[in-house]
């Protein structure tokens, strides 16, 4: 591989990690996700009695509709403009705009204000070098007494490519539960931590993969 080749990897591996990359892949009309909610939300959030919520890395806003939908008041929050922009959009259309929010905000510089929420949740956040140690400390501070916080992420070895040595940015960016246990307050009491199963269809094939899941509750 050449130099430059080498120099156009580094640059897409950083933008995946930038709003500007993300400002370009929401500018077009196509839907980037499927719009449906994530799966450990649903297992999670329908166990608990609807109040506010948080959702951060929002995207394209499919769990923030899904959310008001079962009755939440939720906040969508995203470094896009343009991501924001779509979810509204998919909440008017959902019939839920008046039980959602917009926030807009790079998780790796979250400051929740004093603002308190009874469930805060992100999935599939993946900052470079380690950075979801730091955002879930953020996120921590926004969960109200007897909240509850969600945080899930992509398997490593679940990741197309993660067997074949390629040490990477967005490798590097993956993380384990452990690696997340340090970030919670004392005050928080852990429900779920490991790995759980999930399906999807890649390439028009079903794949088994796992989700990187740490569910905690704020004591009252």
């Amino acid at each position: 591989m050449s130099h430059h080749e080498h120099a156009d990897q580094r640059q897409a591996a950083t933008d995946y990690f930038e709003p500007e990359g993300w400002e370009q892949r929401y500018a077009g009309d196509a839907q980037t996700w499927s719009g449906r909610a994530n799966p450990r939300l649903v297992e999670l959030a329908s166990t608990l009695t609807p109040g506010t919520a948080l959702d951060v890395g929002c995207g394209e806003g499919g769990d923030v509709v899904w959310l008001a939908q079962q009755g939440w008041h939720a906040t969508g929050a995203d470094f896009s403009r343009n991501g924001l922009a779509r979810a509204a959009r998919h909440a008017e259309l959902a019939g839920v705009a008046d039980r959602v929010d917009w926030w807009q905000v790079d998780a790796r510089r979250f400051d929740a204000q004093g603002r308190t929420f009874d469930l805060v949740t992100s999935h599939y956040l993946h900052p470079p070098d380690g950075g979801m140690v730091e955002v879930t400390r953020r996120l921590a501070t926004a969960v109200a007494p007897g909240g509850h916080l969600l945080v899930v992420g992509h398997a490593l070895h679940s990741m197309p490519g993660a067997h074949d040595g390629h040490d990477d940015q967005r490798t590097r960016a993956m993380f384990a539960v452990e690696d997340l246990l340090p970030a919670l307050p004392a005050d928080m009491e852990v429900l779920v931590a490991g790995e759980r199963p999930r399906r999807l269809v890649r390439e028009g094939r079903a794949v088994d993969v796992a989700d990187v899941t740490l569910a905690a509750r704020r004591r009252t």
